[in-house]
């Protein structure tokens, strides 16, 4: 009878008893984290009671019901959400941490990180001290923009490890992605150039084919958000608001009421006579009761919007440069979860009440309807994570460059630094900085840092069994 620890031959190899029930017990460690990840990545929304929802959810689930272009609100992601509906939107969140589920592991399977204890043991991490299962639980485009980026990583940096079914399931899953949310859109594109500039230092890292094809994701996302916007309103036309939302972050830095004071009333505009009651901040202007609702909102204003926008960035450009720079490093530090995700949501309730009354009920009990959120204790930990990631990884890629040894570790960590700075650019300086935009981008660094992690401790042990060996 073998006892613990004897050893049997097996093709020239030694194999103890201790590999073999390891191995035995592979599969049910594999069944039970797929099982187990997904339950906590949707926990928020499980204890909630239904889908945790958010100021901006009504004006996508409109897209389907209203039929027409609505300013920063895809129809893409309008009609994502509308497929799920039938499920009170499990289907959609489902969706989401599945996929988060999915990218989560392939990414740890070209880093050689393999094994369902592993895997779970990380997932566990992310959990729990930063915004992923938040943002998986939610109705809102925010999980698309940090996963889109590792499906873009993977796409381009990793193509030699993919078969060809998982290369064409991670262009559509980039493009849908990229068609969810403009700001995603351009952080993935801006992405895409900066790898075709860096393509010649790179001693070639990143080849030719697959960096078309990742950035073809950007075009195809284009389209396909092209092609959902004449489906449902007629019209061959972007989503519209970009100027609207420029000119709120104007207006926040003071940038408009100079304009004014220094235009009207020559210019005969329609917001002279207002020029000196103009909302603190773009977010009172914008969804407040302000003079926006009087003049017609973006209808009777956008042309104006546009106009004053244009204008001010030629006539101060410096004051505009400054005001770029400090929204971007604003934005840059605004990491904290939660964001708009409380009981003062009435534009969504209103969208749900109108168009589907047979889910009020279920919306109406959930703990998020009566104030039990507070994201107060849970960004104690979250928040310093989030910065302490950040740094991380970018003093990653800065000492990969420095000692010019680009791993893939390094790869991963100048990908992520250059999407969080792409977002807080682009983020901050359009919309103005929220902690929104960074908690849903920023869980991405964590997840390097955990990789970068795991990779040393892997290289250490493997050196210490050599020098043993030896």
């Amino acid at each position: 009878m073998a006892r613990h620890g004897d050893q049997s031959q097996s093709g020239g190899r030694s194999i103890t008893t201790d590999i073999l029930r390891t191995r035995a017990a592979e599969p049910a460690w594999a069944w039970t984290s797929a099982v187990a990840i997904p339950v906590m990545l949707l926990a928020p929304a499980l204890w909630n009671g239904y889908p945790l929802l958010q100021w901006d959810t009504g004006g996508y689930l409109a897209r389907w019901y209203e039929g027409y272009l609505v300013p920063s609100r895809s129809t893409v992601f309008g009609l994502y959400l509308h497929f799920g509906e039938g499920s009170s939107f499990w289907l959609d969140l489902g969706i989401q941490a599945l996929a988060t589920l999915w990218l989560l592991q392939l990414t740890l399977r070209v880093f050689g990180i393999v094994g369902p204890l592993r895997t779970l043991g990380l997932a566990l991490a992310l959990v729990v001290t930063t915004a992923l299962p938040w943002l998986a639980s939610m109705l809102l485009t925010d999980i698309f923009a940090g996963l889109s980026i590792l499906s873009l990583f993977l796409l381009v940096l990793h193509d030699d490890k993919l078969s060809r079914l998982e290369r064409f399931s991670l262009f559509v899953f980039t493009a849908f992605a990229a068609a969810t949310h403009s700001a995603t859109l351009a952080v993935l594109l801006g992405l895409c150039c900066t790898g075709w500039l860096a393509r010649p230092f790179l001693n070639g890292r990143i080849a030719i084919v697959p960096l078309a094809r990742g950035t073809l994701t950007a075009v195809a996302g284009a389209g396909m958000l092209l092609a959902a916007n004449f489906a449902l309103s007629g019209e061959l036309a972007w989503t519209p608001g970009g100027y609207g939302v420029a000119f709120g972050r104007m207006l926040q830095d003071g940038i408009v009421t100079r304009y004014l004071r220094d235009h009207c009333p020559q210019a005969k505009l329609k917001l002279c006579p207002y020029r000196d009651q103009l909302p603190a901040t773009a977010d009172e202007f914008l969804w407040g009761k302000s003079m926006f609702n009087t003049l017609g909102r973006f209808n009777g204003l956008n042309d104006e919007m546009g106009f004053i926008t244009l204008h001010s960035l030629a006539e101060y450009p410096l004051w505009q440069a400054e005001a770029a720079i400090m929204a971007t490093g604003i934005q840059l530090i605004s990491v904290g979860t939660g964001e708009g995700t409380n009981g003062w949501i009435p534009h969504t309730y209103g969208i749900i009440e109108h168009y589907i009354p047979a889910q009020v009920k279920a919306m109406r009990a959930a703990h998020q309807q009566h104030w039990d959120l507070n994201f107060t204790v849970i960004n104690w930990l979250h928040i310093p994570v989030a910065l302490a990631s950040m740094l991380l990884a970018f003093g990653i890629f800065a000492n990969s460059i420095w000692r010019r040894r680009i791993d893939d570790v390094a790869l991963l960590a100048g990908t992520v630094s250059l999407a969080l700075l792409g977002n807080a650019f682009v983020c901050g300086v359009l919309s103005g900085p929220h902690d929104r935009y960074g908690a849903r981008m920023v869980w991405v660094a964590t997840f390097t840092v955990l990789i970068a992690g795991l990779r040393y401790f892997a290289s250490r042990d493997k050196a210490s069994g050599h020098l043993i060996a030896s």
